[in-house]
């Protein structure tokens, strides 16, 4: 399953949104989702990923920049445990 796919599949259950309006450009305001919600939704999928988001604001407005950040940390961090392996 895609990023995109889980995250929408997530939205629908954690905001209650129609899956019509998961859209990547939707702005997370449009969907009703605040500020508090998208850190919230954020440790929900660091969970769900096994990553961990770094401490410093990420500006994320719309779903694909939700989607783009997670991929990011996923493709960064399990990057990093390729690398910690073979340097074993």
């Amino acid at each position: 399953m895609s990023t995109i796919d889980t995250i929408r599949e997530l939205m629908i259950d954690q905001f209650q949104l129609e899956p019509a309006q998961i859209t990547p450009d939707a702005t997370l305001e449009s969907l009703k989702i605040d500020s508090l919600s998208a850190v919230e939704f954020m440790f929900l999928l660091e969970e769900k990923y096994q990553v961990t988001a770094p401490m410093e604001h990420t500006e994320l407005r719309t779903v694909q920049d939700v989607v783009n950040e997670i991929d990011r940390l996923v493709a960064e961090q399990r990057g990093n445990k390729a690398l910690k392996k073979d340097a074993a």
